[in-house]
Parts: C-alpha cells; sequence; structure tokens
C-alpha cells in the first residue's frame, strides 16, 4: 500500500475514507485527500499512539486495514473463556466461533484469534481495486472459517486471481466475473453474493427463499470475482505509473476513438480475455480484425492465439481441473442471458435458462453473431456439454454507475441462487 497524503485522490484515497468512517469518523466519501481529511487522519493517529502528520503510511495502514477486512486479529496473552472473549469484544458467541472453528470453549495463552466486526465486509459507492478485492476475500474467509479461498493463477502484472468456494456438495458450480476491465460492476455483484450467501448459512437462514444448508451440503461453489485484476485497476484509476501504465496509454492512443480510460475492456497487454478462448478462436479473430483490431487494443483484440493471455489460461486451467456442472460468466450490459453456442445444447441449459430469465427478469436469448466466438461460456459448452450462461447486468454504457446497484443485485439474487440450486 503506497503512502496518502493532502492532495492524493482516487480509489486509494476512497479505500482509506471507507475504513475511517467505518471506524466511526465523520468522514465524506468524495475520493479527494482534503484539509479536513488531513484532520482526521490527524486525529485517529493521535488516538492510536502514531506520530500525528496526516500522512497515511505502512503504520497508518496497518491499524486502518481491519476497518477494510471486517476484523482484527489478537494473540491471548492470559487464560480466558470463549464466552468472555465474546463479552469482551462485543460479539456473538456464535460469531465467534464461525470464525474460530477450532476455538475451544477454554482459550490458552498465545491462541490467535479472530475478531470479527459488525459491518458488512462487500463495500458500496466506492471504486474496486484489485487490492481492495484481495482484502475483502481475505476478510469473508477470516470472517466465515467454512469458507476456502485460493488463486487460480497470475495476471500479466503478477497479481494473483483469486477465488472463493462455498459448499462441500458434489457438484461444482463455477461463477466468474469481469472478464472485461469496465464491467466491474460484476465483482462486488458476485463479492455481496458470496457475503449473503456464507452469513446465511452461518446462521442457520434461508438466502432468497432457498435453504442455505442444502445449496451448501449439495453443492461446491467455486467463485472468481475479478477474472482481469490488472484492467480493474486500469478503468479505476489504481495502476501507478510505470511500465504497464505507458503502455496501456501507448495502446489507448492508437484508438482515440475509445474512451480512456471508461471505454477499456482488456487485460493491461491489450488483449480482450473474453475473445481468448479456444472456441472457434480463428472466426473470432476474422470478425475482429475485419473491423480493425488486428493487434493489442481497449477492446476486441483476440490475442495473438487462443489462451496468449495468463488471465484466459489460468481461468481454462481452472476449469480443466474442475468438474463443473453449470458456470456463469458475468458482464454488463442489456439485462439478457445468453445460453448456447452454435448447435451445442447441453441437457437442461434450456430449462436451466428459463428458470434464470424468470428469476431474474432478464430475456434469454441467443448470443450476437459478433460476439459468438471464443468467450468463456463457448469454450466451457463446447468442452464439456454442460450448461453455461453468459449474464448481461444492468443497462446503459459500461462501466455502469453504482446507482444501479441495488437493481442488479436484486435482479441477479434469484439468478445466483436459482442457478446454483438446479446445477
Amino acid at each position: 500500500m503506497i503512502n496518502l497524503e493532502k492532495g492524493n485522490s482516487g480509489p486509494l484515497v476512497e479505500m482509506l475514507q471507507l475504513a475511517l468512517k467505518r471506524a466511526g469518523k465523520d468522514v465524506e466519501m468524495n475520493g479527494n485527500y482534503d484539509e479536513k481529511l488531513v484532520n482526521i487522519v490527524k486525529e485517529f493517529q493521535q488516538q492510536n499512539n502514531l506520530q500525528s502528520d496526516g500522512v497515511v503510511g505502512p503504520a497508518t495502514w496497518q491499524l486502518l486495514e481491519p476497518y477494510i477486512t471486517g476484523y482484527r486479529e489478537i494473540t491471548v496473552t492470559e487464560p480466558t473463556t470463549q464466552s468472555a472473549l465474546a463479552q469482551m469484544y462485543g460479539v456473538s458467541t456464535e460469531v465467534l466461533r464461525t470464525a474460530n472453528p477450532d476455538l475451544g470453549t477454554d482459550v490458552q495463552v498465545n491462541t490467535q484469534v479472530v475478531i470479527p466486526f459488525d459491518f458488512d465486509i462487500v463495500p458500496e459507492g466506492i471504486a474496486y481495486t484489485a487490492e481492495l478485492v484481495s482484502l475483502i476475500i481475505r476478510g469473508l474467509a477470516a470472517r466465515y472459517g467454512f469458507l476456502d479461498n485460493g488463486s487460480i493463477g497470475k495476471s500479466v502484472m503478477g497479481k494473483d486471481i483469486e477465488y472463493m468456494k462455498i459448499g462441500t456438495g458434489e457438484n461444482e458450480v463455477f461463477f466468474n466475473a469481469e472478464h472485461h476491465a469496465n464491467e466491474w460492476i460484476t465483482t462486488p455483484l458476485l463479492l455481496k453474493f458470496a457475503e449473503q450467501y456464507a452469513k446465511a448459512y452461518a446462521t442457520g437462514e434461508d438466502i432468497d427463499g432457498k435453504s442455505s444448508k442444502n445449496l451448501f451440503d449439495t453443492k461446491s461453489l467455486y467463485i472468481v470475482p475479478a477474472v482481469n485484476p490488472d484492467g480493474l485497476d486500469v478503468v479505476n484509476g489504481a495502476l501507478p505509473v510505470g511500465e504497464y501504465y505507458n503502455n496501456v496509454l501507448a495502446i489507448s492512443k492508437n484508438y482515440p476513438q475509445i474512451p480512456f480510460p471508461n471505454g477499456w475492456k482488456a487485460n493491461v497487454a491489450g488483449t480482450d480475455l473474453n475473445l481468448n478462448y479456444p472456441a472457434n478462436w480463428n472466426k473470432a479473430k476474422q470478425n475482429k480484425y475485419a473491423l480493425g483490431f488486428i493487434s493489442p487494443a481497449p477492446r476486441d483484440f483476440v490475442g495473438t492465439e487462443p489462451l496468449s493471455s495468463p488471465e484466459s489460461l489460468a481461468v481454462y486451467d481452472f476449469t480443466n481441473q474442475h468438474r463443473f456442472a453449470l458456470t456463469l460468466s458475468y458482464h454488463s450490459q442489456g439485462k439478457v442471458i445468453y445460453w448456447k453456442y452454435l448447435n451445442y445444447q447441453p441437457e437442461n441449459s434450456y430449462k436451466i435458462g428459463q428458470a434464470l430469465a424468470e428469476a431474474s427478469g432478464y430475456s434469454l436469448d441467443l448470443t450476437p453473431p459478433e460476439s459468438a466466438y471464443a468467450g468463456y461460456k463457448d469454450w466451457f459448452i463446447q468442452a464439456y456439454n454442460k450448461p453455461g450462461y453468459t449474464i448481461e447486468v444492468g443497462i446503459g454504457e459500461s462501466p455502469l454507475p453504482w446507482s444501479q446497484f441495488d437493481e442488479i443485485y436484486n435482479d441477479n439474487i434469484g439468478l445466483l441462487t436459482t442457478a446454483l440450486e438446479m446445477a
């Protein structure tokens, strides 16, 4: 995490403001490190026995990070009990046990204990970055001890492409989002669903009228919320100045008709990840070359060969390591579900598609010819003859505004649980 100080602006300042707000400070969420924010940071530093200089360096970030991840970790210094710890930190014993499934009734000295805060971890209304996604996933895994997490591979810049796993059932299911950088509103969509599902299971409640316990026991759900973490940082202004930023800028200048950064869909090397899978890739290449996308571009460049990008290769390998009964790939926009690839029609795929459409209010349709090849959904159906769907959320020009998020989530919660149930 880089140092922040007066005059800075952007997504890292928004994350700072979020942390301070969750810590009880009166913060305006405007993304600007102004004089008011300087004074709030100084107050926080003074209260925590840090140098009160208004500059957010490593020591200040360390104390603020728990307000992003949603938990802090303590080391027990004298023998105590689980119930005494819960009372001391103002959490229920159930919440404490969920975060610490191996914690006994009696707690010994030097035991590390996760103490969850009482707010939802997944934030709304701020720009998402690769760092924020990583912190959220870490927080969810800490708060819900049954939620597994890890990496399926690395991006061009070496960032982890992270996944979460919820459930222990035999049927494996895969939800992914943000193949396209400027369609990043799909990332908090899947993160919020993961949090709500985990919370429902932890408390024994239903999710969208369906038994969370039954879903957990019968399905193993894998979620990759940000396939394109570098692209996320490009669009939301978190890509640091340097080699990669300069490369992105040079590519963008070759396409002045595509607004930068809002029009950026590709990975940081200029390859459109959802045109990089081995499903009639040459046909996709022919179509996009005819439109003038013959080299790295903000969108629609298919790459030098199938799976030439580490991100698409990671998703491909991850899929091949599992036996997914169903996949959902989240994009924006259009309020439409694409369900078929060429003449492939996996068993029950139309029936499930109809149920997803009914649950969401989205239309069920065929992929437009100009986008009908080399996508993840296309390859998955072709390779496995299992139901795979591309979900296009919201209406308008990507990146979609936060003002649409509540509607998008409400439209898709039933779709997500229905897909999980029917897989």
